[in-house]
């Protein structure tokens, strides 16, 4: 395992991250269980999850794999939905209960994904107040952003969070081959995080898998990339022992893509990523489930 730091936390991490969401997709809970456990065992110590992923579910598999002394070993990240104090708060104890923890390391604004997002976020009654209080009660270390719509939002986030003096400690984005011809995180919001220290946390190394779906690129490439990027970490989806298996054959034969093989893969990838053909989080609602649950959000402040 290759392993980095994150950004000025002072933590050092796995450069592979075991993405949450896919661990709830799997029929047998147990499943699920073996996967994170084989993870750890095998040197992945970067989790993620959110408290909306399959209904809680995710949370509910992993805190499980986390019993009998795998916790201690493992920097766990969870998101929380909720634009106001309060059901941010409740958000974060439900997270803490599924995965059977007195704390996480870092908890995540998910889908920062409208304009609107980032003031919601620092507005008096917002989701940060929720957040400081539980860093205070010791249930949190750090605080990032997350979204995967346009990097126009995020960079307003940076933005606001800068008017508030904030400093946030992690982001996390599409950072993928397509990316890098459209609406590019990689471009506008990958330097900015360097320059401040924000540890970059890339996801969707293969678009949840359209990104293969163009035939330009294997899954092995896709993840070579990205560990290429200045990424603390990439988080790809394990459903199955085999995507694990790969994840990790990823990682035992990385070696930097040059600037010239880095040029050669983005020519042979830019004529597919016309209009985010393979992108659909950015182009579709699909992925927005905060948009497809807005009761997630918590009470919209009155105007």
């Amino acid at each position: 395992m290759i392993y980095r730091r994150l950004g000025r936390t002072g933590e050092t991490v796995s450069a592979i991250g075991l993405g949450g969401f896919h661990l709830g997709l799997r029929e047998d809970p147990n499943e699920a269980v073996r996967i994170v456990r084989s993870a750890i065992d095998r040197g992945i110590t970067f989790l993620d999850n959110s408290w909306d992923y399959n209904s809680g579910e995710s949370e509910r598999r992993m805190g499980t794999a986390l019993r009998e002394g795998y916790r201690d070993r493992i920097f766990l990240m969870t998101k929380f939905d909720g634009r106001t104090k309060k059901a941010a708060a409740e958000q974060i104890d439900e997270s803490l209960g599924r995965l059977q923890t007195d704390h996480v390391d870092l908890i995540q604004f998910h889908e920062n994904i409208r304009l609107e997002d980032p003031d919601r976020f620092f507005a008096a009654g917002g989701a940060l107040e929720a957040l400081l209080e539980a860093k205070k009660a010791g249930k949190i270390r750090f605080i990032g952003f997350t979204g995967h719509k346009d990097p126009l939002v995020h960079l307003r986030m940076l933005e606001v969070a800068a008017e508030h003096k904030f400093h946030f400690d992690t982001c996390q984005m599409p950072l993928n081959v397509m990316d890098a011809h459209f609406r590019s995180f990689s471009h506008h919001v990958l330097p900015r995080l360097v320059e401040q220290g924000i540890g970059a946390l890339g996801m969707k190394p293969m678009g949840d898998g359209n990104i293969l779906k163009s035939g330009a690129v294997t899954a092995v490439e896709c993840l070579h990339y990205a560990l290429t990027l200045p990424t603390a970490v990439v988080i790809t989806g394990c459903e199955t022992m085999e995507r694990l298996d790969q994840a990790i054959e990823a990682v035992r034969t990385f070696k930097p893509f040059t600037n010239d093989q880095i040029t050669k893969l983005l020519a042979r990838t830019e004529p597919h990523a016309v209009g985010g053909k393979y992108e659909p989080f950015k182009t579709t609602p699909s992925f927005d489930s905060t948009a497809q649950n807005p009761q997630w959000l918590g009470e919209v402040p009155p105007m």
